[in-house]
């Protein structure tokens, strides 16, 4: 059973979609972070950079995810916003290791997060601060200070420091975004 399964069940939901956005800077960890959600028996050997996005559609006894993993290269970033209005969550991917390229991503969460179809909507935002094998890599908190998370009030967030090619930190999240995203908005 796939992390995607689980959460499915935690939620409770039956027969029902569930669009998740995954954002952050290329070469952040998304489809890496994406391809552990998966069922063991759909995970891909190998992970590629995405170029533009692709849409991954997962199944579980109870639950149709789509989860939209959007290039972070700075060309594409601005189709990120045609896919806001329809999501019930967004997990954030920050590399941790990546210092110089910070403040371009908190510049590109506080876009995100004062978009119009995202700014009045409690979507739960999960932030992974990813890459955390590698020996320069920030903590989670430190990574939260510099995007400054904590003046995020109007919605549900949580960060977990995480090392997507071992799957570590994924559960965490997940085992926050179900206790955070409401069944009845879906």
């Amino acid at each position: 059973m796939g992390l995607l399964d689980k959460l499915s069940g935690w939620l409770g939901l039956r027969k029902k979609e569930v669009n998740v956005l995954c954002l952050g800077l290329d070469n952040s960890g998304k489809t890496t972070i994406i391809n552990q959600l998966k069922p063991a028996n759909a995970q891909a050997q190998e992970i590629v950079p995405t170029i533009g996005f692709n849409i991954e559609k997962f199944k579980s006894s109870s639950l149709s995810f789509t989860v939209f993993d959007m290039s972070g290269q700075s060309r594409y970033r601005n189709l990120w916003e045609h896919y806001y209005k329809e999501s019930h969550a967004i997990i954030f991917v920050i590399d941790s290791g990546d210092k110089l390229r910070m403040v371009v991503a908190k510049e590109e969460l506080d876009t995100l997060l004062n978009h119009e179809d995202i700014c009045c909507k409690k979507i739960p935002v999960l932030f992974f601060a990813n890459k955390m094998d590698l020996k320069d890599a920030m903590s989670s908190v430190k990574v939260s200070q510099m995007l400054s998370l904590e003046k995020i009030q109007d919605k549900p967030w949580h960060i977990c420091a995480s090392n997507a090619i071992k799957g570590e930190g994924l559960q965490e999240g997940l085992d926050w975004l179900q206790g955070n995203t409401p069944a009845q908005g879906v």
